[in-house]
């Protein structure tokens, strides 16, 4: 198991990656209530490598990111603009559809190409095993770029996602702030889904913040102990699947379960305390 540990390094950084923006729109995405829409906008990013894949472009091609990149900012669109307090179709019941037909249509699209089965479990829990110094690199300049940008809008996409009607009042445009946070997020989400599949990044996102939940109030705080989650679930999950011969993605993301269900016990021991 030693001998096998430095092939973990990038992967392992590769996680760390992903779990420092996803954290953080993790905590987003909860105030907001819509917990699905990362798993559906993962869902369209698929789609759109699907696509690619059925025109003959491989993984990690340029058409291939293009097309997946596009099929998310599709599903970007269409949350910002259906997002209202009065409407009469609750916006979770849309994000819903949308991940239900987009998984669909690339079940049935990869039913069609060679290695279908194999790129149907890669989008599940990714090949975390692949990871390169290059993958890591990309991934965090991409995310140091897109976190730059909600660290300059914080205040404004706080605001929307905690009281939407407030902000309306004091004049922002939340449509267009909506549609600039999903884009960005749509950004983040495909390139993580290349990487650690589907139910990874949809771990990354919901578990460290639920968690968080049950123990503090405030951002920051939410923060460091969502980012703590992350880490610790990243490193049990891939020595897990050294130790199991398992999957890295899968051990990672029945670590998180495992990790969020020992804070629901541990919950009521410091609330008693408090």
């Amino acid at each position: 198991m030693i001998e096998q540990l430095p092939f973990l390094l990038w992967p392992f950084l590769g996680l760390l990656c992903i779990a420092a923006i996803h954290v953080y729109l993790g905590l987003h995405v909860v105030e907001r209530e819509v917990i699905f829409v990362d798993l559906s906008l993962a869902q369209m990013a698929v789609l759109g490598a699907s696509v690619a894949s059925l025109w003959g472009h491989e993984p990690g091609e340029p058409w291939t990111y293009a097309l997946a990149l596009g099929f998310t900012v599709l599903g970007a669109a269409t949350f910002a603009f259906t997002r209202s307090e009065r409407a009469r179709v609750p916006q979770e019941a849309i994000i819903g559809i949308v991940y239900a037909v987009a998984a669909a249509a690339s079940v049935l699209i990869l039913n069609s190409v060679p290695h279908g089965a194999e790129h149907i479990r890669d989008v599940l829990v990714g090949q975390l095993l692949a990871v390169e110094a290059k993958d890591v690199v990309r991934l965090a300049v991409l995310y140091a770029v897109i976190g730059a940008l909600h660290a300059w809008w914080r205040r404004k996409l706080l605001l929307i996602s905690h009281d939407p009607a407030a902000a309306r009042a004091q004049g922002v445009n939340v449509r267009a702030w909506d549609f600039l946070f999903y884009v960005t997020f749509g950004i983040t989400v495909t390139a993580s889904v290349e990487l650690g599949g589907v139910l990874v990044v949809f771990s990354y996102l919901v578990v460290p913040s639920v968690t968080s939940m049950l123990f503090a109030r405030h951002v920051g705080t939410r923060l460091a102990i969502g980012w703590t989650v992350a880490a610790l679930a990243s490193a049990l999950g891939m020595l897990a699947s050294v130790a199991l011969a398992a999957p890295p993605g899968a051990s990672v993301v029945v670590v998180f379960g495992a990790l969020l269900a020992l804070a629901g016990l541990v919950r009521p021991l410091v609330a008693r305390r408090a």
